[in-house]
């Protein structure tokens, strides 16, 4: 076992953030943002989730059908976003598909809007299939649905099933397996240590470990381990076994 030492700071930060109205964005996307896809060099992603992404799509032999919409976004473009749909749509529309801006996750840079490829893709609302390869394997490399029908009441959000986050294959995987929402997850951490095998072969063991105060002192097990924060009062620990 060895210690480690987080700041308050910290807990603002990872690839497990909760954004939402209620969980504003806290820190600026990490600077290792890069292209999604060579043929649209403007849709940004962080660079794991980006290399992820572009692993599924090569599984799945989609990259003639599925296309990038929208990656990263500056505050600024999230308030032109929010500002233009509020003036085209009104704002029952853009209050169910909109995020309020600094409460985007495209703003963390690790959100993506899928499209199917056509000749006019909605930017609001890309019309992406609600089965296929690519969504059955998608937990697999990391990526979820973020926002689903029947959560809409935790989220804040309409059913958009062209909206994938990033959140580590661990993560999704458990959050699909259990039926969970980002929202719900860190509480489901809570209750006690899970653990998830993995694809090749190795188990990751997944815990939470609550703020406790401007420094947090963490007991991590030795081997590859990630420390997220959560953005809502805590860190999310992952720790990953040797394969089998």
């Amino acid at each position: 076992m060895r210690t480690v030492r987080l700041s308050r700071e910290q807990s603002f930060t990872g690839p497990l953030v909760l954004v939402n109205r209620q969980h504003p964005l806290q820190a600026a996307a990490g600077e290792d943002l890069t292209a999604v896809d060579g043929r649209r060099p403007d849709i940004l992603l962080d660079r794991q989730a980006a290399r992820l992404l572009a692993a599924c799509i090569q599984k799945v032999r989609g990259g003639a059908e599925i296309v990038p919409v929208s990656g990263w976004r500056s505050q600024a473009e999230q308030q032109r976003i929010w500002d233009d749909t509020l003036a085209e749509s009104g704002a029952d529309f853009t209050r169910k598909y909109v995020a309020y801006p600094g409460c985007s996750e495209h703003q963390t840079g690790l959100a993506i809007d899928l499209g199917r490829a056509a000749g006019h893709i909605d930017f609001i609302r890309p019309a992406f299939p609600y089965d296929g390869a690519f969504r059955k394997a998608a937990a697999a490399y990391g990526f979820i649905q973020r926002y689903r029908r029947e959560k809409e009441d935790l989220t804040g959000i309409a059913e958009e099933p062209w909206h994938f986050r990033y959140v580590g294959a661990p993560h999704a995987r458990l959050m699909e397996e259990n039926g969970l929402c980002l929202e719900e997850y860190p509480e489901f951490l809570r209750e006690r240590p899970r653990s998830c095998p993995l694809p090749d072969g190795r188990l990751a063991q997944v815990f939470y470990v609550p703020c406790a105060g401007e420094e947090t002192e963490i007991q991590l097990p030795d081997g590859c381990c990630q420390v997220s924060g959560d953005n809502a009062g805590g860190f999310i620990v992952t720790a990953w076994g040797r394969p089998a």
